[in-house]
């Protein structure tokens, strides 16, 4: 909003016009891009892979997509209300807490540690995630300027989580890794040698994997 109100000042209503449907274009992109990330990692990876175990047709995919999309669209404007009145740039930073916290330790470790497990990274993961939205629904930012409870009603006296979520995600990738003595795990450690290669080099990344 700063950046068309200066808009106007420096170019008048139809530089202000433009810059403003700009914006839209691109919050619209975004929003849209996300959301059907969301939906076909629902419907593909959790519904069709986890779930039905690759048993499913695409008429089933395409309609638990267009369920997750519409429940995805109520779940932002419910938020979106909830958070009205929050800095944006700070309602930003947390969801890149939650981030951070879930899959930054799984790609730092599974990358460049050569005895990372299946089972560490999910775990470091739900652990990171887990904590990173506990920890910010107990922060003054959520509990007491959304959830409107008392002032100093707050358990966790930071606006912040990751300092916490992210060493938490990393130590429970490297232990859960260390116990585990799967089959899985012992394919996983043996594959590291080309997967170190191909993420360096690129050599065998030419060749499309099946999904």
């Amino acid at each position: 909003m700063a950046a068309v109100h200066l808009s106007k000042a420096v170019g008048g209503n139809v530089f202000m016009g433009f810059i403003s449907a700009v914006a839209f274009a691109t919050i619209l992109a975004v929003v849209a891009g996300l959301t059907l990330s969301g939906a076909s990692a629902v419907s593909h990876d959790l519904y069709a892979s986890v779930w039905r175990k690759g048993r499913v047709d695409q008429a089933d995919e395409l309609r638990v997509s267009k369920i997750t999309t519409v429940a995805l669209g109520v779940i932002a404007v419910t938020l979106g209300i909830a958070f009205e009145k929050e800095n944006v740039a700070y309602m930003v930073m947390l969801a890149f807490v939650i981030a951070a916290s879930a899959n930054f330790p799984v790609l730092f470790m599974s990358v460049l540690w050569k005895d990372c497990t299946t089972k560490g990274a999910v775990a470091g993961g739900f652990v990171g995630l887990i904590m990173a939205v506990t920890l910010t629904i107990g922060s003054k930012s959520v509990w007491v300027a959304v959830m409107k409870y008392p002032d100093g009603s707050q358990w966790f006296p930071y606006d912040s989580a990751a300092i916490f979520s992210i060493p938490a995600a990393f130590i429970t990738i490297w232990l859960v890794s260390l116990m585990d003595r799967s089959d899985r795990a012992a394919i996983d450690r043996a594959a590291y040698p080309a997967q170190e290669i191909r993420s360096e080099t690129g050599i065998g990344a030419e060749t499309g994997g099946g999904h």
